[in-house]
């Protein structure tokens, strides 16, 4: 995947949004409803998301001059979650970004992994090195040594890691095997949003342990929030969101809503059935 997420919904990211224990499969029904086929993520209208000048702030822990950064970020759809690796000072490039998502430049390898697993890539895509479209950050700081054996084992994963899928291995599971490798603690559940898991990534690891009970009501609040993806904040009219995540005023109207009739399954010649067809 090469595109910018804010041009079309075929993003088709990681982390399977709002399957959990006490929810259910959420996510794919609403996703999958008119627009989601490849050609109607194409021609989608553009995902409005953060202002230029938002960034979401850095929560560090640990010391040295190194870093991995745990991040996640909007999309069109429930957003992506990887990581970005180097030395503290220095802007991160395309090659310091790990994460895994499915191979192609549309939203079918996406749709189909939701299903069964896909072809994956473990690297950069695009928006992964914008400040704007990030919704979560935790960087862990440590020493050359450790950032070394952090990084190799990163690439020995990034080497064996074929597949993406939405429900067995995600790109939250990815960012967890590398933080478990770290001696991080992680969320208990992968299927949730990427935001989420970030978030509670960082809160477990920086003296919050209640916040481990709370994974699930915070899943739960995320499905009903404006700003979780790029969909919910056109049908909300929203614009733009603050640094923290909250929604900016809006100002314009929200994408129109448009109703498809009936569907009618005839064995009469096919102009019989065109003519019992959805009605405007």
């Amino acid at each position: 995947m090469r595109r910018r997420i804010s041009d079309r919904f075929g993003d088709r990211f990681g982390a399977l949004a709002g399957r959990v224990w006490l929810t259910g499969l959420f996510a794919f029904a609403a996703l999958a409803g008119p627009g989601l086929s490849a050609a109607g993520a194409q021609d989608s209208p553009r995902a409005l998301v953060r202002a230029a000048n938002a960034k979401t702030p850095v929560v560090t822990s640990g010391s040295g001059q190194y870093y991995i950064e745990f991040r996640s970020r909007y999309a069109w759809d429930y957003g992506h979650t990887f990581l970005v690796h180097g030395r503290v000072g220095e802007a991160p490039t395309k090659g310091s970004v790990a994460g895994l998502s499915p191979v192609g430049d549309d939203a079918t390898a996406w749709v189909i992994g939701h299903y069964v697993p896909v072809p994956a890539e473990t690297g950069w895509t695009d928006g992964d090195l914008e400040d704007k479209y990030i919704s979560a950050r935790y960087r862990v700081l440590m020493n050359k040594d450790e950032y070394d054996r952090v990084v190799a084992y990163i690439k020995d994963l990034q080497s064996r890691s074929h597949i993406w899928s939405a429900e067995l291995y995600n790109c939250n599971a990815f960012v967890a095997d590398v933080a478990k490798f770290m001696g991080l603690r992680v969320p208990s559940s992968t299927l949730i949003y990427p935001k989420i898991f970030v978030t509670n990534l960082r809160l477990i690891n920086t003296g919050h342990p209640q916040a481990a009970d709370q994974l699930v009501s915070d899943n739960v609040k995320e499905m009903s929030n404006p700003t979780r993806d790029g969909r919910a904040m056109i049908n909300s009219g929203i614009h733009t969101i603050h640094p923290d995540g909250t929604p900016a005023t809006a100002s314009a109207t929200p994408a129109p809503s448009v109703t498809i009739g009936a569907v009618r399954v005839s064995s009469k010649a096919a102009n019989s059935v065109a003519a019992s067809g959805p009605s405007n």
